[in-house]
């Protein structure tokens, strides 16, 4: 909200955001992407995809329930009902109601019989990775900046093991570092360049 009100100059912001900017430059070499299974942004449900009749969207993410409602209108082509849900629409999770959950909240729950990986989903059907957010600057920004900052991306990504070992994470059924090295994917290459026009594109 504070880059769209021009509060700020650069943000880590979800990609669905982005056609309600005024104009945008990504600057890095980065992003939150995901090539096949990202773990942490699942429809969860008690009956399978083409018995669900209503998807609650988890209020915490833009990118996320964005891609569960372009997946369903371009690839699964089910009459699903998506309602925007507020604190506690877990508990909501009941027979052919789904819900789509994000982040720490996705790992330990083993109740659901029926998971989908919305990445997973979204190659499956256009054969690219994913992108859930990348950096962007609403001001053009000056090129010795960009480069300062990429390295000091870099430099976070490349010590994901330290990073891990001075503020871990003991969520139930959670493997930080697996999380971190093997199912977020950084690099914001060509592939997931056209992943995001894709995107961008599908969801209009």
């Amino acid at each position: 909200q504070k880059l769209k009100n021009k509060q700020v100059e650069i943000g880590l912001v979800p990609v669905a955001i982005l056609p309600e900017l005024d104009h945008y430059h990504i600057i890095t070499d980065y992003c939150i992407g995901a090539v096949g299974k990202v773990d942490s942004v699942k429809l969860f449900s008690e009956k399978p995809l083409n018995e669900l009749t209503h998807v609650l969207l988890d209020y915490q993410s833009k990118t996320s329930v964005t891609l569960v409602q372009v997946l369903n209108k371009h690839f699964w082509k089910k009459n699903i009902q998506f309602i925007n849900a507020t604190e506690g629409f877990e508990k909501q999770i009941s027979g052919t109601t789904g819900a789509v959950i994000i982040g720490d909240r996705t790992f330990g729950l083993t109740e659901y019989p029926y998971q989908y990986d919305l990445a997973e989903e979204w190659q499956n059907f256009t054969g690219l990775p994913f992108v859930f957010a990348c950096w962007v600057s609403n001001v053009k920004l000056e090129n010795d900046f960009i480069l300062e900052f990429n390295k000091t991306l870099a430099y976070g990504v490349n010590h994901i093991e330290e990073a891990v070992t001075e503020k871990p994470n003991n969520t139930k059924g959670f493997d930080a570092l697996d999380y971190l090295k093997n199912k977020i994917s950084y690099n914001l290459d060509s592939e997931k360049k056209k992943a995001l026009e894709k995107f961008l594109e599908v969801m209009k």
